[in-house]
């Protein structure tokens, strides 16, 4: 593609670099506006500039990326709900032999968490559990969250819905998810072995000298209580919007729950905390009328005399309550008649119910079925599944991942459009062959490079196309294995630093911001492991990736 007239050139450079920085930089004194307007801005500049049309602009949002995004975030939520990630990490710490097997275990359980439920979702929920242990037995926290965040990154890899830039390599490339998978599965599980040696090698020292038995962990360290009310926003790109919305509901649950509606309704804060806890276990049947009485309810009144009498009378509704008089309207829930037990059961074959619906998601996905409109489909069967009202639940999808995705998809067109990647990848191309060692290697540090400068989906959407094209011309199957090692090396980079990928500033806020547990781990220390890890484990990716 010739290079279009230098005004266009000039102002579709302008667009993409005020894209780039508040992208890379959400937070700048001059704009902190975010990322997710950031990208809207870009867009925005790449019409006003005439880089492109404004039907150019929605031609260029990608659907079906958007839909499968979409479908994987709201299965994630019901997930969560079922408890998924409650004994994900009630593993980290059953039965450990000592610390180097629970960071093995860690890397682990991070890994194949973050290649069904994505990186962040994982990051986001297990780095307080992680913390939690740690500090439990005194044990230094860093190698335990650096192997928790790089395991992360290292597991998604493998799977078309780990991460967003593997999002949209499966849709552009046609390949089937059992493809997918089988191209980078071995990288993947032999990625995490390495990266936990490497962790094991650079803390020796200082896993060796701490306690041995973590074995009395498993129980005390992740109660019900702390899961049920853990929240968390999957697979956000910024980590912002997630922890500010932790840190509202902690403050609240310090001052007390929300108050209850007349209708026995939760009522929340839109757009803040996406569903209160309670809400979410009344939706699913999870908690009984004498539980609520006992725990939560006793405190939406301010009126002592309405707390007593909520604990004192068990099966009593509002109006005795105000017989009783009370002057502020309290709503009892009423256990339910007949076996107690009922609920519970319900609640197993509901559990079940959702296991099952993403388990058949996943068989969809291997056979080769639109991942899509898959992915979609078991969302709406969720929905259907629960009974209820999907508001809260769906309150709790990303949709302004969606929405930063809509603008970068018209903020890298316009860029395309200029003609500068492709003079710079004509430039490139006869040092980056897919079928000579030198030429992978150029292409994997291009790569590399790239994804820590512009991030890792912008370079998936500006060098996809090329590279396969490029490998095209040699083979099919050399036009695949492009793909699977931009896959791989895109996602592997994020190790690199701190600012790397998502899942590293998500684990870094979690483990700052966290109550009584929190740790401050700094750009240098993940630095000194992220670098030798990044190197090698991207090495190993291209040696096995076929």
């Amino acid at each position: 593609m010739a290079m279009a007239p230098t005004v266009k050139v000039v102002l579709g450079s302008t667009a993409f670099a005020i894209f780039w920085v508040l992208a890379v930089f959400p937070a700048v004194p001059f704009l902190p506006i975010g990322r997710t307007a950031g990208s809207l801005l870009g867009a925005m500049l790449m019409v006003i500039f005439r880089v492109i049309t404004p039907d150019q602009a929605y031609a260029a949002i990608d659907l079906p990326i958007l839909g499968l995004l979409f479908g994987t975030m709201v299965v994630s939520v019901y997930l969560e709900r079922a408890d998924m990630f409650k004994y994900l990490g009630k593993l980290l710490s059953y039965k450990s032999q000592g610390p180097k097997d629970l960071l093995f275990r860690i890397c682990l359980i991070s890994a194949l968490s973050s290649a069904f439920f994505t990186n962040d979702t994982s990051c986001v929920v297990l780095t307080e559990f992680v913390l939690k242990v740690a500090r439990q037995h005194n044990l230094p926290p860093h190698p335990f969250l650096l192997a928790l965040a790089s395991s992360a990154n290292i597991g998604s890899a493998a799977t078309p819905i780990g991460n967003p830039q593997n999002l949209v390599i499966a849709v552009q490339s046609k390949i089937t998810f059992g493809e997918f998978v089988l191209g980078i599965l071995p990288a993947m599980v032999v990625g995490v072995v390495v990266n936990a040696i490497i962790l094991m090698c650079m803390y020796w020292k200082l896993l060796s000298s701490a306690p041995k038995d973590l074995e009395d962990a498993s129980e005390e360290v992740i109660d019900d209580e702390d899961v049920i009310s853990h929240r968390f926003s999957p697979a956000t790109m910024s980590h912002h919007s997630a922890q500010n919305s932790q840190d509202l509901s902690s403050r609240l649950e310090l001052q007390g729950s929300p108050p209850l509606g007349v209708n026995g309704h939760v009522e929340t804060l839109r757009n803040r905390i996406p569903s209160s806890s309670i809400e979410s276990d009344i939706r699913s049947g999870g908690l009984s009328g004498r539980h609520l009485e006992s725990g939560r309810i006793s405190n939406a009144s301010s009126d002592p005399a309405a707390a007593s009498g909520a604990a004192a009378d068990d099966g009593t509704t509002s109006q005795k309550k105000e017989e009783n008089g009370c002057s502020s309207p309290v709503v009892v829930l009423e256990e339910r008649d007949g076996d107690p037990f009922d609920s519970k059961w319900k609640r197993i074959l509901w559990k079940s119910g959702v296991y099952i619906i993403t388990i058949g998601m996943l068989v969809a996905l291997l056979l080769g079925l639109n991942m899509s409109w898959s992915a979609i489909t078991a969302a709406l069967a969720l929905v259907v599944l629960d009974f209820k009202d999907a508001r809260p639940s769906l309150e709790k999808v990303s949709y302004s991942l969606l929405i930063f995705f809509c603008g970068m998809f018209i903020t890298v067109d316009g860029f395309n459009k200029t003609g500068i990647p492709s003079t710079l990848w004509e430039l490139m191309e006869p040092y980056a062959k897919i079928d000579h060692p030198l030429g992978i290697l150029v292409l994997a540090l291009v790569i590399l490079g790239l994804s820590n400068l512009a991030s890792n989906v912008p370079t998936v959407l500006l060098l996809g196309g090329r590279v396969a094209a490029s490998a095209a011309e040699i083979s099919a199957a050399d036009e695949k294995k492009a793909w699977l090692l931009l896959a791989w090396v895109s996602t592997v980079a994020g190790n690199l630093s701190l600012l790397g990928s998502a899942a590293n500033l998500i684990v870094c806020e979690q483990a700052r911001r966290a109550p009584h547990f929190g740790y401050n781990l700094s750009f240098l220390k993940h630095l000194k492991f992220g670098v030798p890890s990044t190197l090698v484990i991207t090495a190993v990716g291209l040696l096995l990736i076929r």
